[in-house]
């Protein structure tokens, strides 16, 4: 009976990959066709093909799109092995403090460099802060036993932190925080296709870590007492899957700014729709992320024609309520 259930809940999560791969697609194309010049379906996939509206569509709208669908399946994955490294579903890089940190690393880094140097200073800054934000996580979180509780609880104190210190430096430097604001809400405006390329690389490396975290991810659920008695180290695996979490998180912030609550969306309907296991939930997860960011922006430039929302903001519109219910519902639990 069991034999004959996998395969079924395979097919399903295969089936639910599919179907929201195709949704992708189609909001990447509605995507490609607004701008300044609107542009038909038909023009777009003539662009595609090296047409007359190839310039841009090439230059300026797929690599949004791209940058999108990549930053969403990044932090879709690191929410993922976040709540699976805490064994809390309420966790994500945002609730946690990650995206926060990785955030005031990038604000930082805008305000304090010349502009010339902005395209290598805010990445490098992003992972500075993502980093330094998840050692100081691993080593308060240590000092307190290691347990889940304390790990969330200095997380979301580590967040609280870095959103101070960033709001104290937008008061002493006011006149370049509004452009750091626009960042920090999350947009995917004006991304270019080093960014693509960029992001695309670091996604690569991150890879052989993602893969070797998705094998170990349904352990994860159980207990330390339990990962012990199989000779599981519990710090050494929750540390690990926190890592490749950060890793994640600092490359999509890099790209498109601060848009954590994907990380908390990303997964809850993942294992809503395909069920825990983590061979089948890590890759649902990316693709909803990229599919929630995608609409995202879609949603945050058609709302507001000619100007646009940040999809940042669309997203935490979304998620913010859906934080409310998740906690109800937690609530609620005996």
């Amino acid at each position: 009976m069991t034999s004959a259930v996998l395969p079924s809940k395979s097919l399903r999560a295969a089936s639910v990959c599919l179907v929201v791969a195709v949704l992708i697609l189609i909001i990447a194309v509605l995507g490609m066709t607004i701008g300044a010049v609107t542009l038909s379906v038909g023009q777009v996939l003539d662009g595609i093909a090296g047409g007359k509206s190839a310039f841009i569509v090439m230059q300026y709208r797929a690599p949004r799109v791209i940058v999108s669908i990549l930053a969403g399946a990044s932090l879709g994955v690191a929410g993922t092995f976040l709540q699976g490294a805490l064994r809390n579903p309420l966790a994500s890089p945002d609730v946690v403090g990650i995206t926060k940190w990785a955030g005031l690393g990038a604000f930082l880094a805008g305000l304090f460099t010349p502009p010339a140097w902005a395209a290598w200073a805010i990445p490098a800054g992003v992972i500075a802060g993502a980093v330094a934000g998840a050692c100081v996580l691993l080593a308060i979180g240590r000092s307190f036993g290691g347990g889940i509780a304390a790990l969330a609880l200095v997380g979301v104190a580590l967040g609280m932190l870095a959103q101070a210190l960033m709001q104290y430096v937008m008061v002493l430097v006011p006149t370049r925080a509004d452009q750091s604001m626009v960042w920090l809400a999350g947009s995917v405006y004006g991304s270019t296709m080093t960014d693509v390329v960029a992001l695309s690389l670091w996604l690569i490396a991150c890879l052989p870590f993602v893969l070797i975290a998705t094998i170990r991810l349904d352990a994860g659920g159980f207990g330390d007492d339990t990962l012990v008695s199989l000779g599981i180290s519990p710090g050494l695996l929750r540390g690990g899957l926190i890592v490749v979490s950060v890793l994640l998180c600092a490359g999509s912030v890099a790209a498109v700014g601060s848009m954590g609550f994907l990380g908390l969306l990303s997964p809850h309907a993942a294992r809503l729709l395909v069920g825990s296991r983590a061979r089948h939930m890590v890759p649902a997860s990316a693709l909803i992320g990229a599919l929630t960011l995608s609409a995202a922006d879609l949603i945050g430039r058609l709302v507001a024609l000619p100007n646009e929302i940040p999809a940042g903001i669309v997203a935490a519109v979304i998620g913010g309520p859906y934080l409310i219910f998740l906690l109800i519902k937690e609530a609620g639990r005996p």
